[in-house]
């Protein structure tokens, strides 16, 4: 990386790393910037300069600039009249189902029409979503079992899927001999759009991959939940 132009580094500090070698790169005068701090904050504070600069530079007349996901997320959220949200395992890792119900109130008041699809295995016991959205005061009617909403998908301008990933994987309707082969799964993928938010693209539990991962109209957008939704919800 000494070779390139520039060189940004973001590390806690300007200690040597394992093996105690100090590094000269950090003290290199050119090309060279260090964002010291932890990386949560480091990152989402040059994503902030970064959509800053982005807004300054808007692009006219011919010229376009590709949307990040975020950004492709919050249009298809925007213009949305109804929206689905399936919460899973990946939500109650990242206590993330406040922001969850921040990001509802948020839709609805922009007179949108907010449901939840409830796996009954979604999580690690049954009715684990259930009480994880009612602490974070979800209304119980919003609440839809998998046979009362699965046909609704095929209707739905946008479902946002949070950390769930064997519940709407549809390889369970062709992927013979797999642990998850005939299991009843959320029909996600006949959304008009689908907005993903897992910590990253490895197989659920059940170790098979998904292969909404790679169909076009859906966006994923990676990472912790809480800065994901975080970033969502001030798109939105």
């Amino acid at each position: 990386v000494a070779d390139a132009k520039h060189v940004i580094i973001c590390n806690y500090d300007l200690k040597p790393g394992y093996a105690g070698v100090e590094n000269p790169l950090y003290h290199k005068k050119e090309g060279v910037s260090l964002l010291l701090g932890d990386a949560k904050d480091t990152l989402q504070a040059l994503c902030n300069e970064l959509n800053a600069n982005e807004a300054q530079t808007a692009p006219t007349g011919a010229e376009k600039i590709a949307e990040t996901p975020v950004e492709e997320a919050g249009e298809w959220l925007h213009d949305a009249k109804e929206v689905i949200i399936v919460p899973g395992y990946g939500m109650a890792l990242a206590q993330a189902q406040k922001l969850v119900k921040q990001l509802a109130d948020q839709l609805e008041q922009q007179g949108k029409e907010v449901k939840f699809a409830i796996h009954p295995v979604a999580g690690r016991m049954p009715g684990h979503m259930n009480v994880l959205l009612c602490e974070a005061d979800v209304p119980y009617e919003q609440l839809y079992e998998m046979d009362a909403i699965n046909d609704g998908f095929k209707a739905c301008d946008a479902v946002l899927v949070i950390g769930a990933n064997d519940v709407v994987n549809p390889a369970a309707n062709t992927a013979e001999g797999t642990p998850i082969y005939g299991m009843p799964v959320l029909s996600v993928d006949q959304a008009k759009h689908v907005i993903i938010c897992n910590y990253d693209l490895k197989p659920g539990y059940a170790g098979v991959e998904n292969p909404l991962y790679h169909k076009p109209g859906v966006s994923l957008l990676l990472g912790d939940a809480q800065v994901t939704l975080q970033s969502l919800l001030t798109r939105v």
